[in-house]
């Protein structure tokens, strides 16, 4: 089976890693690619956003599934350019993809749904933003309505700078505060089945103590050992399956990857968000745990056999990622600064702990640059969360890159929590 790939952070490395591992899959393509996912898949330098573009690239390589990782390419319709080539591809239409694109078109599908979420106020004047503001108080929630790469999204006490965010955005969504902690669930649907993947959270806070701005993610973990072990199935009862129902009913199928961004609150789950696509960095440590052959997977997905698919299977073991981002993240981050230490890694800390690309580029002569804001995610697998950590955080000193910041924090509470409980 021939792969292409379109996309070129962690979430695409963390996909060819995966592939690159599953015997069916004979050719591993990507488009753009990084640095890191030139060492698995053979690289295309075509616009992941220039749907006509891909769609060729796919029929020159004879694909037989397309990958579609990131948001903005979906959005833009790239997968509806592939399936029109007659090519499987994995990842919504345009249409369905807007569960992301737009937050006001997430919450009417909720509300369609009976899918519990926070109560609402869609804005696009000063007036009705003074207004959502007051009726729900401090703290406030607000989300800009279209695509914003994980940085849209102000929860502040601060009304004014709450204010200030929604009156920058052509239309934004003001909602209640929901309490409680976070969730990440993936699940892969055809369009009428749905397969639930294992939870993972993920830190968006840029500093330790959930402290400074909101980032695309800094780290994430999985399993939740402190987490209701029926929540996947009240998830998939009252929102992936009802939600994928909708959709559906609607007219609009959504086949590929449905993230739903949960709250456990004082009143029972709640979403916060869903995305059309992995989420980052949450698929480095789902992936890492999944035993079951990805290809397979999303070839399922893609061809609407889904049902047909046997039971997913899983390692035991725990898994930690921890974004090394570039100096001045996620404000202005410094590019073009060398990034050392991956052959020590690799030497090193194999195959208990890797290193995934997320915002890098060769600059020829076989050195690896930074190229963004979050530059690299350092995961790493074991026996429980703590040693997961350890072998997460003993890779990530061995990476030199000037000024770069990373949290010291990701999953520490909890594995401690792990540790300290009764039979641990």
């Amino acid at each position: 089976m021939k792969v292409l790939v379109i996309g070129g952070g962690a979430r695409e490395h963390a996909l060819c890693r995966s592939l690159s591992l599953d015997p069916d899959v004979t050719a591993l393509h990507c488009a753009p690619g990084n640095a890191g996912i030139a060492e698995v898949a053979e690289l295309h330098g075509v616009n992941a956003l220039d749907g006509t573009a891909v769609a060729e690239l796919a029929a020159d390589l004879a694909a037989d599934l397309v990958v579609v990782g990131p948001e903005a390419p979906l959005v833009a319709g790239v997968a509806d350019a592939v399936r029109d080539r007659g090519i499987p591809v994995f990842g919504p239409s345009a249409e369905a993809a807007q569960l992301e694109g737009s937050k006001a078109f997430a919450k009417d599908v909720m509300a369609a749904a009976a899918v519990p979420t926070a109560r609402s106020y869609v804005c696009t004047t000063p007036e009705e933003i003074d207004e959502a503001l007051d009726a729900f108080g401090s703290p406030y929630v607000v989300k800009d309505d279209g695509l914003a790469a994980g940085k849209g999204v102000v929860v502040t006490e601060d009304v004014e700078a709450a204010r200030a965010h929604a009156l920058a955005c052509e239309r934004v969504v003001i909602e209640e505060f929901l309490d409680g902690p976070e969730v990440s669930l993936f699940a892969v649907t055809d369009g009428e089945t749905v397969v639930p993947l294992q939870p993972a959270q993920d830190f968006k806070r840029a500093l330790d103590g959930d402290e400074g701005p909101n980032t695309g993610g800094m780290g994430a973990y999985s399993p939740l050992p402190w987490a209701d072990p029926q929540l996947v199935d009240e998830v998939m009862a009252t929102v992936l399956q009802p939600t994928v129902d909708e959709l559906r009913r609607r007219g609009t199928p959504f086949s590929g990857l449905l993230y739903a961004g949960l709250a456990i609150t004082s009143r029972g789950v709640r979403v916060i968000e869903f995305n059309a696509r992995f989420g980052d960095p949450e698929t480095q440590v789902v992936l890492a745990r999944l035993q079951t052959p990805l290809g397979g997977l999303l070839t399922a997905a893609a061809t609407g056999n889904l049902a047909a698919l046997p039971p997913l299977r899983w390692h035991d073991d725990a898994a930690v990622t921890v974004v090394i981002a570039s100096h001045n993240y996620p404000d202005t981050p410094r590019t073009g600064d060398p990034v050392e230490g991956l052959a020590e890694v690799a030497e090193k800390d194999a195959p208990d702990a890797y290193v995934l690309h997320a915002g890098t580029k060769a600059d020829g002569s076989g050195a690896v640059l930074s190229a963004g804001g979050r530059v690299l995610s350092v995961t790493a697998v074991g026996a429980d969360l703590t040693t997961a950590r350890r072998r997460a955080y003993r890779a990530v000193d061995r990476i030199r890159l000037d000024g770069s910041q990373h949290r010291t924090d990701i999953a520490a509470k909890v594995a401690d929590e792990a540790a300290q409980a009764p039979g641990a």
